[in-house]
């Protein structure tokens, strides 16, 4: 078998591998936890509704923050208070928060002067907040009435449990990107979190929706300022001191997402960085250490795909070679189009987008409009994920360490 045998069979092998696993997983989540639940909002009894500090940094949300602020007021818990950081916002954002403190009783705004990164507006919020519980959204967000009540289910009657994570799902499909991403966050980011809540840890809350123990943070030292991705370093560490994160498919929150190919390739590629800068800056730690096994499988799996991009980006140059330079046959590719693998893949797709459509159609009714369109997904996603993760891996490897991460206007779609 020649080095290129080894390589094909990887760059096939792998998502074949990987899409099995997250259908299993999430199969084996939702048979545990999710069949015969009662609806959206039924949610279960608690011995107890402490206060909860709903938290909403912003930065240049002015076209979005008087929905959002509406839909946290209109949470069905019974006692929160809302907490809006305006990190120094160029747009209106600072009058109209200011202008919606008279509408809503709930609502405490803060104003940063300056742009301090999302870390510094959560960390800030954090240190006013009244509650033990902080759920924290993003500027763009709106929160279902009940999403509250199943997030704060899972602090208050377990305390082991540090974080919660919700379920996004896009409200923005006026393009082909906005549909495909509709999949996406059923058949991709869903069934990835509920796969690994079944099988170890979760690589990362969703920045957008997720709920945490005050006590939790200031245990590991709240958000970090110098990292691109604050929610999965914030997953990490809390992971690494002990602490359970869970995931919870009923705490729905609708969101904006990109859909411009400039936009949706800024967006994956922050998060590829972020990922890579965890890895990098935890990885060493979780071997050493046999406390942190279960993050094994979870730094495993994520060094993989790191692996598989590389693999695929040699494959593609190794190809290109070969058409314009004689090249030794042992490196020869001889092609890069789908043959009867391809066939099995594109099938694999298929099925794990009816698995993930099936797991969550109760979540998102019609939600099977957008099967058609996914035929092309694992094109888009297997191959943004490539370009992406090339491209970050260096530049996590040269970024300073204490750099502060600030916000930068993010794409919310046509």
């Amino acid at each position: 078998m020649t080095p290129i045998d080894l390589l094909l069979g990887f760059a096939f092998f792998y998502p074949l591998l990987m899409s099995y696993v997250w259908m299993g997983g999430g199969l084996l989540f939702w048979w545990r936890r999710e069949r015969g639940a009662p609806p959206i909002d039924q949610p279960p009894e608690l011995s107890r509704y402490p206060l909860v500090s709903l938290v909403v940094p912003c930065y240049n949300e002015g076209q979005n923050s008087r929905e959002t602020i509406a839909a946290l007021a209109a949470q069905r818990w019974p006692h929160f208070e809302i907490l809006a950081v305006n990190d120094g916002s160029s747009d209106d954002t600072a009058e109209v928060l200011d202008d919606l403190l008279d509408e809503v009783p709930q609502l405490r705004v803060i104003h940063l002067v300056q742009n301090q990164g999302k870390a510094m507006g959560l960390k800030t919020a954090a240190a006013a907040a009244r509650g033990e519980f902080l759920v924290c959204i993003d500027g763009d967000a709106l929160l279902d009435p009940w999403a509250t009540h199943w997030l704060v289910s899972h602090l208050v009657d377990w305390p082991q449990v540090g974080a919660v994570t919700g379920n996004p799902r896009i409200r923005n499909r006026s393009t082909l990107l906005g549909r495909l991403q509709v999949g996406e966050f059923s058949s991709i980011i869903g069934l990835i979190k509920r796969a690994q809540r079944s099988y170890g840890r979760v690589f990362t809350v969703s920045g957008v929706i997720a709920a945490f123990r005050a006590t939790a943070l200031r245990r590991v030292g709240w958000w970090s300022n110098d990292m691109v991705t604050e929610d999965i370093d914030v997953t990490w560490r809390l992971q690494m001191d002990r602490w359970d994160v869970r995931y919870e498919p009923r705490a729905i929150c609708w969101i904006l997402m990109p859909e411009t190919l400039k936009g949706l390739w800024r967006q994956r590629l922050r998060w590829a960085q972020g990922g890579v800068e965890v890895a990098l800056r935890y990885g060493a730690a979780l071997l050493r250490s046999r406390r942190h096994r279960r993050m094994w499988v979870t730094l495993m799996e994520f060094t993989a795909s790191v692996v598989w991009s590389y693999v695929m980006l040699s494959l593609i140059l190794l190809w290109l070679a070969g058409r314009l330079l004689p090249m030794p046959e042992a490196l020869q590719v001889p092609s890069l189009l789908p043959d009867w693998h391809g066939v099995i893949l594109g099938a694999t797709c298929l099925l794990q987008f009816a698995v993930s459509l099936f797991i969550d159609r109760r979540y998102e009714p019609g939600v099977g409009r957008n099967y058609y369109w996914m035929i092309w997904y694992p094109f888009a996603f297997w191959f943004l994920n490539m370009l992406t993760t090339v491209v970050a891996t260096p530049r996590a490897l040269a970024k300073r360490r204490g750099t502060r991460a600030t916000w930068v206007s993010p794409d919310r779609g046509l």
